[in-house]
């Protein structure tokens, strides 16, 4: 658990669970992300629902700091430096927004492409006679 110190008030405390889903809600804002990774298993990374989130996150929280891994599945075709930036600038606003911690490292590891872009085929309109 994270603390938050407040003199007047008391404590805030963080499960790390709950750090790791804002910065796996917030690297999914980023557009090229196709999904979170939950690891490789038998050499295919397994992508991960809204619901588990927290799964393609590794988060390591002090007091006051957090440093944050995500793995994720990028789309094909998209620039990786400037995506890898994106994530990493929304993850950190966001998780020292909500939170109030230091975010002092985000790690972005890219394990896969997705290569399944829905891709709309205009049928032909059927010949009346």
């Amino acid at each position: 658990m994270t603390q938050q110190s407040s003199e007047d008030y008391g404590k805030v405390t963080f499960a790390d669970e709950v750090v790791a889903i804002i910065a796996g809600l917030a690297a999914m804002e980023i557009e090229g992300v196709a999904a979170m990774s939950g690891g490789i298993a038998g050499g295919i990374v397994e992508k991960l629902g809204r619901k588990n989130l927290a799964k393609g996150v590794k988060v390591e929280v002090g007091e006051k700091e957090a440093a944050i891994d995500l793995f994720i599945i990028v789309d094909y075709g998209i620039r990786i430096p400037e995506l890898a930036w994106n994530v990493q600038e929304n993850v950190k606003k966001a998780v020292e927004n909500m939170t109030g911690l230091n975010v002092i490292e985000v790690n972005i590891h890219i394990q896969g492409v997705n290569f399944e872009k829905e891709i709309k085929v205009e049928e032909p309109e059927p010949k009346v006679k």
